[in-house]
């Protein structure tokens, strides 16, 4: 038999946080524990999600998602279970990674031994949130990352990212919209975005609003991000996009998440792991995906004000520190 306990927790970030329409202040996120003693001892597994604010999920929806199958939960059910319980999103993300926490332990075995996953070095790109440009390249002269994700929408576009760009000539630096541009913004920017080594864009349309990247050539790669949630969205994206953004918040976890993984490389698309502003307990299983990936987006415990303990630790873009006392 095993105790599920959850709650909503607030995580104030040191400062306001801007992407296209949105501007973030603290992340609040479900926080979940089962606690195992089958064995004769208390075995604790941990799970964190944020939910996918864009599909409206909140951190009340998710709780009463979690209680909804509380019964399901303690009476022991599996990953692949838990599959057919939830939708995927924020809820069933914090069950599925609480549940591979409870694994590893149980087995005595690190998150690496019982995945399967060699684990290597991974390098996060800190994020640039949309300001002036002048105060945007100010940003990005405070960030000791060699990448770079700038924040974008519609208002001076490339200004600010020219302005990034003079300001960290050394940078690799990828372009996040959030959804902010149309086609006819994409096809002007792209070519001039190139021209100032931006490497990549990710979801300058809206989701569902961008079939008319299927004709279309870029210059630069297009990663999908709103536009595939899970595995079950991957096709289609796969006709528009080069790169998908894996967030275990949209997968519902770990496990499904390692799925969209191995059918994106099946189709020989890139790969890059991003988060919705959690603490280090959210970005530890996306660590996991992130030996999978080209390009990581792990930064989110460096824009809170505090963050748990025995989190994640950060020097000049290298992540490091993941340790069964955090998760896995």
């Amino acid at each position: 038999m095993r105790h599920l306990t959850v709650e909503i927790q607030s995580w104030p970030y040191a400062k306001p946080f801007a992407i296209t329409g949105h501007t973030f202040h603290a992340s609040s996120v479900i926080y979940l524990t089962i606690r195992d003693e089958s064995t004769g001892q208390s075995i604790l597994g941990r799970g964190e999600g944020c939910g996918v604010f864009y599909q409206g999920e909140t951190a009340e929806s998710m709780l009463a998602q979690i209680n909804s199958i509380k019964e399901q939960i303690e009476a022991g059910c599996t990953r692949a279970e838990l599959l057919t319980l939830l939708p995927s999103g924020g809820a069933r993300n914090a069950v599925d990674c609480a549940l591979w926490d409870l694994e590893s332990k149980l087995a005595g075995e690190t998150i690496w031994q019982i995945s399967n996953v060699p684990q290597r070095e991974v390098n996060t790109v800190y994020t640039v949130s949309i300001d002036s440009a002048e105060n945007m390249a100010q940003q990005a002269k405070s960030l000791d990352s060699q990448y770079l994700k700038v924040k974008l929408d519609d208002i001076e576009p490339l200004q600010k990212i020219t302005a990034v760009r003079k300001a960290r000539p050394d940078a690799v630096i990828v372009v996040d919209v959030n959804q902010g541009w149309s086609f006819e913004q994409l096809v002007d920017l792209a070519p001039k975005f190139k021209e100032l080594n931006v490497v990549m864009i990710e979801q300058p349309l809206p989701r569902g609003y961008d079939h008319e990247l299927l004709d279309y050539e870029s210059p630069i790669p297009l990663c999908a991000d709103e536009s595939c949630l899970d595995s079950s969205e991957l096709d289609d994206a796969a006709k528009k996009y080069t790169m998908i953004n894996i967030k275990l918040d949209k997968t519902g976890g770990l496990t499904e998440a390692l799925h969209l993984v191995k059918q994106a490389k099946r189709k020989g698309l890139k790969l890059m792991v991003g988060n919705f502003m959690g603490t280090s307990l959210s970005m530890a299983p996306a660590f996991v995906v992130a030996q999978f990936c080209e390009l990581a987006d792990l930064d989110g415990p460096i824009i809170l004000k505090q963050d748990r303990d025995f989190g994640l630790s950060y020097y000049k873009g290298l992540v490091e520190g993941l340790t069964p006392k955090l998760w896995g």
